[in-house]
């Protein structure tokens, strides 16, 4: 059973999506928060696998809850994956908080099955790299940083495959895509993805595809 946490300023939304979680025999919604901080307190306390995070709310809004989730001064030995709920205003509170370790985004006009796709993703583990979305907003965002030189340097530390896997993941690719692209087998793909975020002390594929454009390794608009 995936348990899941709600944290969105208006009550319209939270009903709708509690209403859509529901429905399902293999998800449960373990509580409601209004705001950031009572997301934060409700977190430590349920121990949700998945929160939903509203990007913008009042008292302490998404990132910084996302921070406080994620950070140091998470639940002892309880690391919940973090899907960001937002209207698309492209704004730095996004791209901040796929650095926080959010493990995705979520349109809230998003049809219900989306919605229940993106659960199940992140709750297994993955990141949901929607090129509609996360890509988009990483280019946005990329185009206005300067390079981050310190990561550029720990690429030197991937084998020539490794580099080429990476750049594939920043493109949005899956792991099935990459594999035909490289014509390796998909297991082999995940070792190398394994591998990968394991020497760069990333997270997930979402850190890694920030990571891909921060460095230079990709560039936006590149294919």
């Amino acid at each position: 059973m995936i348990r899941t946490l709600i944290v969105d300023d208006q009550s319209m939304i939270r009903v709708g999506i509690r209403a859509i979680l529901e429905s399902q025999d293999d998800i449960t919604v373990v509580g409601e928060a209004e705001n950031g901080r009572l997301g934060v307190e409700h977190c430590r306390r349920l121990r949700p696998d998945v929160v939903l995070m509203d990007v913008r709310m009042p008292v302490l809004d998404g990132l910084a809850a996302t921070r406080a989730v994620l950070g140091p001064e998470r639940a002892e030995g309880h690391t919940p994956r973090v899907l960001m709920l937002t209207t698309f205003d492209l704004d730095d509170y996004i791209y901040a908080a796929l650095q926080a370790g959010a493990s995705g985004f979520l349109l809230k006009d998003s049809e219900p099955e989306d919605l229940l796709r993106a659960v199940r993703v992140v709750a297994g583990g993955e990141a949901l790299l929607a090129p509609s979305i996360t890509r988009r907003l990483i280019e946005h965002f990329i185009e206005a940083r300067p390079r981050r030189l310190t990561g550029a340097t720990a690429l030197n530390g991937l084998t020539d495959r490794e580099r080429e896997v990476l750049r594939l993941i920043a493109l949005g690719m899956s792991n099935a895509e990459i594999a035909a692209s490289l014509f390796i087998a998909e297991q082999t793909t995940k070792t190398h993805v394994s591998r990968i975020l394991q020497k760069l002390g990333l997270r997930d594929r979402v850190q890694a595809v920030v990571f891909g454009y921060e460095t230079g390794l990709v560039t936006p608009g590149a294919r």
